[in-house]
């Protein structure tokens, strides 16, 4: 039973208010001035507080200020009989929930009251999703299937010592992820973390990236430059898509990871270094290495511990929490009011075919989210979760 405060200096409107309310089987308290209502609304939690605007002792914009300092997140629906654009705007900018004019309209009472709740949901959704996403030690890794379990238990067993980790899976699973959590939970998280995107760079400038290179080198080498290994010292180096990287440069981190000593590009100087290596890749490495493109010597000293991260497709229980996470974290940092999924929804994404993985999933919430309404419906999946199918 949602519980309501009425703040209102007239007892007839209190009254009235309250014989509607309790009617509709809501438990509605009442407070005839806005310095009372303040205190009530301090001692007690109310579901929705209607407060007047005219009032003796504290207006309702002074109150209102005041319940936002308190608990802002209990909705406040404003009401007056005199009653402006001016005043409404201001009071909503303050935090308000609604505005509603005397005389009071009993259906406006009860859309408002159902709005406010339904609000209230959203709001309390949103914090049991972020204390699921804060239990495994601030892991960003979201998820409670069986495979996700495993890695966080990986993790939590793995973190604290200096092994090297090799993690496998395809693109946009969250190999990253996984790597900035075993980074994140080891005696090295004060220190940085260093990422290289081994697919990324030019097979020719990979060990100037990786090593550094001192001042001519080569054309462009105009200064020193420090290398990754070097910038990740005390930290965490984590070599992604390392499956991609040159036999040249192989052979470098190789040495690098029996020494922890590495020479820049056009320097004889031995430099040491102390980082813990990570790597990742979405290739089949014991292929690559039957096939002569990856040394044999070089996986055995990164796949000390082995991680493989599932596919989306593998873990399709985790796509409503991973949905939710996503919405909530898309609309905070576009400024977008909250959404919601509705029940529909959330299984018409389990039954799309996710061979983007967790990136396209992140891709079509966003997506969701810009076009579709404050509640995402089933159809809205189907009609634009494959705009192109």
């Amino acid at each position: 039973m949602a519980k309501i405060l009425i703040i209102d200096d007239e007892r007839a409107i209190r009254r009235a208010l309250k014989e509607i309310l309790e009617f509709e089987g809501y438990h509605v308290e009442e407070a005839e001035n806005g310095k009372e209502g303040v205190e009530k609304a301090t001692n007690a939690l109310f579901d929705i507080i209607f407060c007047d605007i005219k009032m003796p002792l504290m207006d309702g914009i002074e109150v209102l200020d005041a319940l936002m300092k308190e608990n802002s997140e209990t909705p406040v629906v404003m009401i007056s009989g005199h009653g402006t654009v001016e005043t409404a705007v201001q009071a909503l900018k303050k935090g308000a929930f609604d505005f509603i004019e005397k005389p009071l309209d009993l259906n406006r009472i009860l859309v408002t009251i159902r709005n406010a709740k339904e609000r209230s949901a959203l709001v309390e959704d949103r914090k049991q999703l972020k204390s699921t996403v804060k239990k495994f030690k601030g892991s960003s890794i979201i998820g409670q299937t069986e495979g996700i379990l495993k890695i966080k238990e990986m993790i939590e067993k793995v973190a604290p010592s200096d092994a090297r980790v090799l993690i496998t899976g395809e693109n946009g699973t969250g190999k990253e992820l996984v790597a900035r959590s075993l980074h994140d939970n080891s005696n090295r998280n004060k220190m940085p973390f260093v990422e290289v995107n081994c697919a990324a760079i030019p097979s020719e400038l990979i060990e100037s990236e990786l090593f550094g290179h001192e001042k001519g080198a080569f054309t462009s080498a105009v200064k020193d430059k420090k290398g990754k290994f070097e910038l990740a010292s005390g930290g965490t180096l984590f070599l992604d898509e390392i499956g991609d990287m040159s036999a040249s440069a192989q052979a470098k981190v190789l040495r690098a990871l029996q020494e922890n000593l590495i020479q820049r590009v056009g320097s004889e100087k031995d430099i040491k270094v102390d980082c813990r290596v990570i790597a990742a890749t979405n290739k089949d490495l014991r292929k690559e290495i039957a096939e002569g493109r990856f040394r044999e010597d070089l996986y055995h000293r990164l796949a000390v511990i082995l991680i493989h991260v599932p596919t989306l497709n593998e873990r399709k229980e985790d796509i409503p929490i991973l949905a939710n996470h996503f919405l909530n974290m898309v609309c905070e940092e576009q400024g977008i009011p909250a959404k919601s999924f509705d029940s529909e929804a959330l299984s018409e994404l389990k039954n799309i075919n996710w061979t983007g993985n967790i990136r396209e999933l992140r891709n079509i919430i966003e997506r969701l989210i810009i076009l579709c309404d404050a509640i995402i419906t089933k159809e809205d999946v189907i009609r634009y979760a494959n705009p192109g199918k």
